[in-house]
Order: C-alpha cells, then structure tokens, then sequence
C-alpha cells in the first residue's frame, strides 16, 4: 500500500508540474503528435487503399484467371520473339473443349475510343466498347445495378443491345431517368440499353464509362480480326483453382496446337497474382511512410528531452528540498519519468487521432470505406512509451543524482 500510495503521490507531482508549465506542454506534445500523425496518417491511407483493393477484386481474386496473348519478348540471342493474337476460333474452341467444372467467358475490345450519343447529348470519343458473352459479368466481378444481363442466344445473334456504366448513364439521362430500353447511338450504330451496370467507383479506371455489347455484335461492327480475345476462367470449387489452371494450360497449348518441346506462346493470369503485385508496391510506400515517421519520432524525442533538461535546471531548488526532506534518488527519477511518459502518451493519443482523420480523408479521393489500423495504433501508443522513457531517462537520472545542500544553493 504504501509503494501505491508513492506512486500516486508521484503521479499527482509530474501532473501538477505538467500543468504549470502548459506552454512548453502544449508545444512538445505537437512535436510528438506531428510525427504519430505523419505515421499513423499515411499508414491509415495505405490500409484503406489496400482494402479498396482488396474488395475491388473479391471476386476477381482467388478463384479467377484469365488466358491472354504472351506479349512480344526478346530472346537470349537477341530476336524478338512475337506471339500470335488469340483468336476468337481459338478462344471459342477453348470454350468447348474444356471440360473442367467452371465458368468460362470470351472478351474483347471493340475500341477505346468511341463516341456515344443520346438525343442531342454526345459524350467525347473516349468511351471504351468492349464485347462479351453471357459469363462476362460473373467472371469479371461486374454486376448489373438495373435491368438484366445478355442471353447466350442475344450473344450469339450480335443483337444491337447495349450494358452501359453507371457514370455514362448519368452522363446520357441524368441520376435520376430510367435508361433502361432506351436507344443510344454508339458511333453511328443504333443500340439498345439493356442493362446499367453497378457502380464501382473511380479508383481503378474509369469503368463507369464503359459499353458492353454482345459479342457478336462487336464482331460485327467493330473491327476485331486483329484484336486479342481474352478469356476469363472462374472454377465452380474456389480450392480448385490451381488444378484449373493445369488444365486449362494442357487444353489451350491443343488449340495452339503447340507440341512439347514448345514453350507457351500465351500467359495464364490469376487475379490474385495482380493483387498481390499491386500490395507489393504499396508495401515499398509503407515503408517509405514509417521512415518518414520515425525520423519525425526522433526529432520530437530529442525535443522532449532538451524540455526535461530544462525541467530540471528550473526545478533543481525544488528536488534539494524534497531529497532534504528524505525523498530518494529513484523517487526523484521516477517523478521525471512520469512526467516524460506522460507528455508522450498525451502526444500519442492526438497524434494518432489525427493521423486517422487524415489519413481517412485521403481515402475519400479513391472511393475507399472508413479504416482504423488497429496494429498501427498499437504501435504509435508503444512508440510514444518508448519516446517518453528514451527521452526523459537521461534528464530524470539527471536530476537523481542532484546533491541536496548544492541544490538548494542554486540560482
């Protein structure tokens, strides 16, 4: 009880003295909340941003993959190496003949510089028009906000049908007129909206401002022959994805009619591949943001020990008195380690309030939810005890060993 009651006693001094000295207070604890808000602000953003990431590719994640041209590459003897286009014969045939229980869509681009018109309201010539085929949405985490999906029989007619983005209708109709069979005219080519599709946000690209038309359809008035089909692979058994893939790259090199002493002459892509390089290049900003951080850290922990050694010169009459009246060497030091810590912790606790503000609103600009980085926040309160112990250990030692008669002598 009675060591308790010393460190009660000890604590209601270091709070007093914190107290009368708001000023110089006020300005360390900026310092230290500066440098957890840089911390804690840019982490808060890069978690945000790595959960966007991670809800935009739900289901693009580890139960999809995609089979696409190998791009032209350069050989150890130094020849350029050019792949063929996969073509809609081959994608269709890879569509028969794999056997493996998933769905299995064919895409591809009409182009990427379409003009779209409704009355007279005219987009500009940036529209991207891409045709599909019936599996399109599933496989590629898209999802219809109103009206419906295209039949397989609509796909394989090239009915004039149109799925447009969310953004692009409100662009054409306005947020609150239903688009649903109404015509627009892409390029000079009349369609019929029968679909908008849900929107995603801004964050990774604008497609918002997408068309998709049956894909016959973009076959027939689109120049396609040169383009590169894509196709998109979802297994029905998410843990079955890298058994998909085996036999998917057995039936494909059959269409491409490759034998084995070839090398594959397209790429097999697995969405959780693309997500795990995007999180990789994030991780170089997190470590980027945690130096920058710490380095603030340092510079507020040497501010906060220059304050408490001037404390202590300020206070040196005050701790003669209370060693002459019998206080001990590590009540002394113990005192100014309260004092130190807690001007850390007070730092701390608003630093990481505004570091989680800021780095929430940056998050606004890239569509993504509300985070807290519960480990990060545990790290700053852990930072500013380790800040407040580094800093004020030398100035408290300090101030233990003041002799009492000397400094109750000093000026």
């Amino acid at each position: 009880m009675k060591v308790s009651g010393l460190l009660l006693d000890n604590l209601k001094i270091s709070v007093d003295s914190i107290r009368s000295n708001s000023l110089r207070t006020i300005l360390t604890v900026l310092i230290i909340a500066i440098g957890i808000m840089a911390l804690v602000g840019i982490l808060t953003a890069v978690e945000a941003i790595k959960s966007t990431i991670s809800n935009e590719f739900i289901y693009m994640g580890a139960n999809t993959f995609s089979i696409r041209r190998l791009r032209s590459y350069e050989n150890m003897d130094g020849r350029v190496v050019s792949n063929p286009v996969i073509k809609y014969e081959d994608a269709t045939k890879f569509k028969d003949d794999f056997t493996f229980p998933a769905r299995v869509s064919i895409h591809v681009e009409g182009t990427g510089s379409a003009t779209v018109k409704y009355e007279d309201i005219k987009t500009n010539p940036t529209i991207s028009v891409y045709g599909v085929d019936e599996n399109y949405l599933i496989t590629s985490g898209e999802f219809i906000a109103d009206g419906r999906n295209f039949t397989s029989n609509e796909v394989l007619s090239g009915d004039n049908l149109v799925i447009i983005g969310n953004q692009l209708k409100t662009k054409l109709f306005g947020s609150n007129n239903n688009a649903i069979e109404e015509y627009i005219f892409i390029g000079n080519l009349k369609y019929r909206i029968t679909g908008i599709l849900e929107d995603k946000g801004s964050a990774f690209g604008e497609g918002g401002n997408t068309c998709l038309i049956p894909l016959n359809s973009a076959r027939k008035n689109f120049n396609t022959s040169y383009n590169d089909y894509i196709i998109n692979v979802m297994p029905d058994a998410p843990g079955t994805l890298d058994l998909a893939v085996s036999e998917a790259e057995g039936v494909f090199r059959n269409v491409r009619k490759l034998t084995v002493y070839d090398i594959n002459n397209f790429q097999i892509r697995k969405s959780d591949s693309m997500v795990a390089r995007m999180l990789e290049n994030i991780s170089v900003l997190t470590i980027g943001s945690s130096v920058i951080g710490l380095i603030t850290l340092l510079g507020a922990s040497i501010g906060l020990m220059n304050i408490m050694l001037v404390s202590v010169s300020e206070r040196t009459r005050e701790v003669g008195i209370r060693k002459a009246l019998g206080a001990k060497s590590e009540t002394i030091k113990q005192q100014f380690l309260f004092e130190s810590v807690f001007i850390g912790q007070l730092g701390g606790a608003l630093g990481i309030v505004l570091g989680v503000i800021a780095g929430n609103i940056i998050t606004l600009f890239t569509g993504g939810s509300f985070v807290v980085p519960w480990l990060w926040v545990f790290i700053g309160v852990l930072l500013c005890f380790v800040v407040g112990i580094a800093s004020g250990y030398i100035p408290a030692v300090k101030a233990s060993k003041l002799e009492p008669i000397e400094a109750l002598h000093y000026e």
